[in-house]
């Protein structure tokens, strides 16, 4: 939305569009004159879409592919009996019809309790803060969320200076209470407006960035969450110990 706004600003319209290869492959689209921001449009012409009760985004019309090519079984987990094609993205519909996606439905989280968790946004609404460089949102049938954060080294070194901690390495400010108890309170900040059960409860400074070379991140620069799961097993086990 925020890169959206700022080409606009500068006096280039950006229309943003959504689809698959397999609906040949528009489903919505911005137009000039129905556009929104941090949307991907509305539906086009001739094509159906619905959100089913577990928020995933489902288009049905001449559009949609036949199948997979000699896969009938990879046909059959997208394609149901009345039609309708499930993209494995979760979206929301607005009262005007604009189609926002907000995560992919492998990586929801539904908590022990039941609750449906797109980790995307959250994640999205901590990197607004400066402080933090990273996040990955942890809690699949969890009693609550937690997160692994990468902190902005700059801002942590700032940060010491402000709290008498500047002879210290990076390394030593990410362990020390002050600097945790000072992202903390950010952390809050960021979170103020968040249903419960979507606030994380916890939360862990890794002290280096996620890379490729270390399996975290994809060549799109996407974060590998069962890699990043795999890898800080031992942090994300310890916030989930009992007090």
């Amino acid at each position: 939305k925020e890169l959206a706004e700022f080409f606009y600003g500068a006096g280039i319209l950006i229309l943003e569009g959504y689809g698959l290869t397999e609906t040949s492959p528009v489903i919505t689209c911005n137009q000039p004159k129905a556009l929104r921001f941090g949307a991907v449009g509305q539906v086009i012409p001739g094509v159906e879409i619905k959100i089913a009760e577990d928020g995933e985004v489902l288009t049905r019309g001449p559009h949609v592919m036949q199948g997979y090519f000699r896969n009938s079984s990879a046909t059959q987990e997208v394609l149901d009996a009345d039609g309708w094609f499930h993209t494995g993205d979760i979206g929301e519909l607005d009262s005007e019809g604009f189609l926002s996606i907000t995560d992919r439905k492998k990586d929801l989280i539904v908590t022990a309790g039941g609750k449906n968790v797109a980790p995307q946004p959250l994640e999205q609404r901590f990197k607004s803060d400066p402080a933090i460089q990273d996040a990955v949102v942890i809690g699949d049938r969890r009693p609550y969320l937690t997160a692994l954060f990468v902190a902005d080294h700059t801002q942590v070194l700032s940060a010491a200076g402000r709290l008498g901690l500047s002879s210290r390495s990076v390394e030593v400010l990410l362990e020390h209470s002050r600097i945790v108890h000072w992202l903390g309170s950010r952390v809050h900040q960021v979170q103020q407006g968040l249903a419960p059960f979507k606030q994380i409860k916890k939360f862990k400074l890794l002290g280096s960035p996620f890379s490729q070379e270390a399996g975290e991140l994809t060549p799109t620069m996407k974060v590998k969450r069962q890699s990043v799961g795999t890898r800080y097993k031992s942090l994300i086990e310890e916030m989930y110990k009992a007090p």
